[in-house]
């Protein structure tokens, strides 16, 4: 598993990782209890979220009810939020990986910045849980109500999301074993930071493309937003 090091300001860097398969869902949880049923849930929810593209496509120019379009915006929004939280969601089975980060930094140093990252997510995701937490169980009653519940499906994922994340982040801090790989191309992204979005935007997809990260060019601009200055 490949961890790229992002130059991100001064002293600051932020960890991507970029994935096309399916997000590997936990084994399959007891049969009873509303833990297990919860845990189901979540599956079957991420599930939809990854198909979802494929059926919208395939009913595209179909009239939809207002229902209809506030479950392609939920189906939208989990699928954004799995990509952004890919990253400590795949570190839960791992136990080796591998920080590709710039060359101008030594890999002691990177390390570091690694596990300060992920104890930052680890706080982040805590704090969340318990917040969304709260809203799951408010939501809950309405489960009585025919027909999908977007505020409970909202909620659940919340709650499911923030505690793989945590997961992750402890697995990533505690157990992995973190092997370095430098690359130029990264120390370049470090001088890059500082410049206009529509004056570097080519050659961080030419950088990009020499990485095989195709969504780095989004990921680096708004990890850098607001430090750029000529």
């Amino acid at each position: 598993m490949d961890v790229f090091v992002i130059p991100a300001g001064s002293d600051r860097y932020e960890l991507y990782y970029e994935h096309d398969g399916d997000v590997e869902d936990d084994q399959e949880p007891p049969s009873g209890g509303l833990l297990a049923r919860l845990q189901r849930q979540f599956a079957e929810l991420l599930r939809a979220a990854e198909e979802h593209p494929r059926r919208r496509a395939e009913r595209a120019g179909a009239p939809t009810s207002w229902m209809g379009r506030m479950q392609d915006w939920l189906f939208s929004w989990i699928a954004e939020r799995i990509a952004e939280q890919r990253l400590l969601w795949n570190l839960r089975r791992k136990t080796a990986a591998v920080a590709v980060h710039p060359e101008g930094v030594a890999f002691d140093e990177v390390l570091v910045h690694i596990r300060r990252s992920l104890q930052r997510d680890y706080e982040r995701h805590r704090f969340w849980l318990v917040v969304d937490a709260i809203g799951l169980v408010l939501s809950w009653p309405l489960t009585v109500i025919p027909g999908p519940n977007v505020l409970l499906f909202y909620f659940l994922f919340r709650v499911g999301g923030h505690w793989m994340s945590m997961r992750g982040a402890t697995q990533g801090r505690h157990r992995v074993v973190w092997t370095g790989r430098p690359r130029q191309w990264l120390d370049e992204l470090a001088a890059l930071q500082q410049v206009y979005p529509h004056s570097r935007r080519e050659r961080v997809e030419e950088i990009a493309s020499e990485l095989h990260l195709r969504n780095l060019p989004v990921f680096f601009d708004r990890v850098t937003r607001g430090r750029k200055t000529r």
